[in-house]
């Protein structure tokens, strides 16, 4: 086996000891060896969805779902979208909190089975929590870790500063690359949350893709 062949092998036995932890937290995981097979899963979920709500995701979008839904007629809900006045997203948000289908990324993945993330507003995580009828997570091996401490170090460092230059948020880390614990005005760490376990009412399904996906 070439050096690419071993990564991947070892990354896929992760990514499946992860899928066990997460079935056995009683969310609905799938392994997906490739981005095609996240997106074909997600296609085929989507199907009986009227409205699709979007978490901001770069990983979402890197698999194109949303031209793809969009072309079979769904109702998209995207408060990313450009040209949107602040009142048209602050709706849009809200209405994403109710849609049939909610797709997401996750700021980090621990291999027992939990989900880890920081947000600013905190509507992404809250439309993981209750809400949309289907909540459909999309999880890169990069995102994988081992604990809950690795968890938020790993957002911290990786995760929070490219995400805040790329939404052009005057912050420290937005500067420098690095976390500064900041008090800013601007600060984008505000809400963290950790889903250890199913949410009651929520039909929850996590895709663990053996390849690097967002940030």
């Amino acid at each position: 086996m070439n050096t690419n062949e071993l990564v991947n092998w070892s990354y896929e036995q992760k990514c499946k000891k992860t899928v066990e932890a997460l079935e056995k937290n009683n969310f609905t995981a799938v392994y997906c060896p490739t981005k095609k097979d996240a997106f074909e899963y997600i296609i085929g979920q989507a199907e009986e969805a009227k409205s699709v709500g979007f978490g901001g995701s770069a990983s979402i979008a890197s698999l194109g779902v949303e031209d793809k839904l969009g072309e079979k007629g769904k109702e998209l809900l995207n408060h990313g979208k450009p040209n949107l006045s602040p009142e048209e997203k602050l709706a849009t948000m809200r209405r994403e909190l109710t849609s049939d289908l909610f797709l997401a990324g996750t700021n980090a993945l621990t291999i027992d089975g939990s989900l880890v993330n920081i947000d600013a507003n905190g509507n992404r995580v809250a439309s993981m929590f209750f809400g949309p009828r289907k909540v459909i997570i999309v999880a890169g091996r990069n995102k994988l870790v081992y604990d809950k401490h690795e968890a938020i170090k790993r957002i911290k460092r990786n995760a929070a500063p490219p995400n805040a230059k790329r939404l052009g948020i005057e912050t420290p880390c937005s500067k420098t690359g690095f976390c500064q614990e900041c008090n800013s005005p601007n600060r984008i760490c505000r809400v963290t949350t950790i889903i250890d376990r199913r949410p009651w009412q929520t039909d929850f399904h996590v895709l663990v893709v053996n390849e690097d996906m967002g940030l």
